[in-house]
């Protein structure tokens, strides 16, 4: 059965009230009752101490002696009997035959000289009384005593109107108590419906949601907490949304590269196979068929590199190497590419200058970072320069060509991210994979690499190298 909470909390509210006030009742009324009682047993032994003080013999009480002490305790609602040692009432007239009302127990204790105190009998005298009996001793020889009886109806109206008080304050308190519980109740509730309502949102896939949290109770901890779960899987999905489209990008950006070379590929493959290439041609169709053989292999390199590198499957060979010997057989290799786009490649570094890297991983990072400026910039230089910084080697790639924008600067180095989507049909690092190869394979010899650019300023790749980078 399905108990709501706002129910739970006013049901344990009220419950934990009611057991407090039934405590409270018990030991406030048990209290109020023992307390009357006893003043009234300390009112009736204070009176009776005074009567034997100033009696000489119990027996021998005078006329205007007993006249004044009963005007005195009949004021005050109290009867008292004057007894001599043989249990004879000796204070009222013709009553010389009356034995006080004392138990045989009772009356063994006045006969050794103790006190006798009862709060409350029922029997004695016809009606519920408080009594005390106190010996009167002589050279410690017993020769009488006195009774004081009080009736307890005053006392028990007395008794009964403190805690009819109680009961209405108990009652007032008790209603002020369920309004109270009600309205916390009510507002610790809606708190919670407001995170369940973010709950299911959150369920149907909109994490753009911000609950409104404090720090006053745990509840409050939950909505921040909630919140930053929220932020970061709005966070999470935007990078999903993202990666997504470049992913949609790129199997478009591939499938439009596949397509072009297997066509080209297929269709002089067919003419050379059918003799409708003439034979002065077919020397220039088999290095166009092996040029596009190469460009669907540079492909399907780049991807199992990135896969490579990223699940931590290669193993560096850290060895020094003269720097610019590397950048002489870079510049050999992408020279032509550079005339093409009217471009000149120029090297910067001492001769005795090496870096601590595998050769063959640096070489990819130098190649694929040459060829991404050459790519991007035309009629200008590359700079290729290395310098030593401490206990690193520094390597700076910098061009003059158009530029990242400021805001892009950080998303070149995302897989399949490219900075000119339109450049589709540039034949080197044309998948967005090559950067991010770049960083993976910087971040494996300990190293950094920062870029700095501007629209039309050119950029500066700045790879930072330790100088003793162990083997991984």
């Amino acid at each position: 059965m399905r108990f709501k909470y706002l129910y739970q909390l006013l049901l344990s509210h009220i419950s934990v009230l009611l057991i407090a006030i039934l405590l409270l009742w018990l030991l406030f009324s048990s209290f109020v009752e023992r307390f009357i009682y006893e003043n009234k047993v300390d009112e009736l032994n204070s009176f009776g101490v005074q009567i034997l003080h100033d009696l000489s013999d119990p027996a021998q009480a005078s006329p205007q002696f007993l006249k004044h002490y009963s005007n005195l305790l009949q004021a005050r609602n109290i009867r008292f009997y004057l007894f001599d040692a043989n249990s004879r009432v000796v204070n009222y007239k013709n009553q010389s035959t009356l034995l006080v009302k004392l138990t045989d127990k009772e009356w063994a204790q006045i006969e050794k000289g103790q006190r006798i105190m009862v709060k409350r009998d029922l029997k004695r005298f016809g009606q519920e009384v408080t009594l005390v009996a106190i010996p009167y001793m002589q050279e410690k020889i017993f020769i009488g005593g006195v009774l004081l009886v009080s009736p307890i109806s005053g006392t028990k109206e007395t008794i009964d109107e403190i805690i009819q008080f109680f009961f209405y304050a108990v009652l007032a308190a008790l209603a002020v108590t369920i309004l109270l519980s009600w309205f916390l109740s009510k507002f610790h509730v809606k708190r919670i419906d407001r995170i369940r309502h973010a709950t299911s949102l959150i369920a149907s896939g909109n994490y753009d949601i911000n609950i409104p949290s404090s720090e006053l109770d745990e509840i409050g901890d939950l909505a921040k907490d909630f919140n930053g779960m929220a932020g970061r899987l709005l966070s999470s999905q935007e990078e999903i949304e993202m990666l997504e489209n470049r992913r949609r990008q790129f199997i478009a950006d591939v499938s439009h590269e596949l397509k072009t070379p297997l066509t080209t590929i297929g269709g002089l493959v067919t003419g050379l196979k059918n003799d409708l290439i003439p034979s002065g041609e077919k020397e220039r169709c088999l290095e166009l068929i092996e040029k596009e053989t190469k460009r669907l292999s540079r492909l399907v390199n780049e991807n199992l590199d990135y896969e490579k590198i990223r699940s931590n499957q290669i193993v560096l060979n850290i060895e020094p190497i003269q720097i610019s010997e590397v950048f002489e057989i870079i510049k050999e290799q992408l020279e032509m590419q550079a005339d093409e786009k009217g471009n000149s490649l120029k090297t910067e570094s001492a001769e005795d200058l090496v870096v601590y890297a595998d050769y063959d991983r640096l070489f990819q990072i130098l190649i694929n970072i040459t060829k991404n400026s050459i790519q991007f910039t035309a009629n200008g230089e590359i700079y290729l320069r290395a310098r030593e910084d401490g206990p690193n080697t520094i390597i700076e790639i910098e061009d003059t060509g158009i530029g990242i924008k400021p805001e892009e600067i950080e998303s070149i180095w995302v897989r399949f991210y490219k900075a000119d989507i339109s450049r589709t049909s540039n034949p080197y690092g044309e998948f967005g994979l090559g950067l991010s190869i770049v960083k993976k394979l910087v971040e494996l010899h300990k190293g950094t690499i920062e870029v700095s650019s501007g629209i039309g300023q050119g950029t500066r790749f700045k790879i930072k190298f330790p100088r003793h980078t162990q083997n991984n």
